[in-house]
């Protein structure tokens, strides 16, 4: 039997009054055309450090890469830190683009971030709590801003939570709701979803859903959308209107009636773009 989605409806307690969500948020995301993804670059990490590696190690040359060889100074969002400052965590990332031939400067040391997107060459989106990080997009209004940047051909990094915001939607980050942002809708600069730090590991003795059967139950909401389940050590580069996976595992793809997919370095991974 397939789940008929409706618009639900709630009771809010403390009002004793019902409301429904709005149909904004349950509505699929009209996609970029081919022509206007054409231009853009993005480079989609899972995580941003592996075990036992200095922060942003293992990336790094991908990002060199994928900047070029001529000097950035990136435009650095880390809205996504709750449990440390955005001071010590524009030195973090810096140490480690500088190593790299390039730089960033954090947006929080702008009186307009709106005018320090429109300037940026490139933008730069940390991981952390992915739902923090939306809800200051949200209310320093930068959501459009951004995402007409990076539509017009400005470069965009993100790792965790920064690629979780590339999506049509927030709903596949693993993060607590610590806050609670004004829509889940993020940057949709690209049509389907990723779910970082995919694992397939199941603990023996933990009794609670596994990865894949969560995300499972995503697409049986979701049946129009793809969710990439992205490893680990991995990302995705989109450049020229073309998607690749870059990194030592494979990627697991999930839609509604088809068998997930297991693909690669190398696999065709177009029709996520389509």
């Amino acid at each position: 039997m397939r789940l008929k989605i409706e618009r639900p409806t709630y009771i809010n307690f403390n009002t004793k009054s019902e409301f429904t969500i709005p149909k904004s948020e349950i509505t699929p995301f009209r996609n970029p055309n081919s022509e206007i993804r054409n231009h853009m670059k993005l480079l989609l990490i899972s995580n941003s450090t592996n075990p036992g590696e200095p922060y942003l190690d293992y990336p790094k040359h991908k990002i060199k890469e994928f900047l070029g060889s001529k000097h950035t100074k990136a435009l650095f969002i880390p809205y996504a830190a709750v449990t440390f400052s955005y001071d010590d965590y524009e030195l973090k990332v810096r140490e480690r683009f500088r190593e790299v031939g390039h730089d960033i400067i954090s947006i929080h040391h702008y009186s307009d971030p709106v005018a320090a997107v429109a300037k940026a060459d490139a933008i730069v989106v940390g991981g952390g709590n992915t739902w923090m990080l939306l809800k200051l997009l949200r209310d320093n209004r930068l959501i459009e801003p951004i995402r007409k940047k990076v539509l017009s051909g400005t470069p965009y990094i993100g790792w965790s939570a920064g690629s979780n915001v590339a999506c049509p939607t927030i709903r596949t980050t693993n993060d607590m709701p610590v806050v609670r942002p004004s829509s889940f809708r993020a940057f949709n600069l690209i049509p389907f979803q990723i779910n970082p730090h995919y694992l397939d590991a199941n603990p023996e003795g933990h009794a609670g859903e596994t990865r894949e059967q969560r995300i499972e139950e995503f697409i049986e909401a979701n049946p129009d959308l793809w969710v990439a389940g992205l490893r680990e050590g991995t990302m995705f580069i989109v450049n020229d209107g073309k998607l690749e996976l870059s990194g030592p595992r494979n990627a697991r793809i999930f839609k509604k009636d088809k068998p997930p997919q297991e693909l690669g370095e190398g696999d065709d991974f177009s029709f996520l773009l389509k």
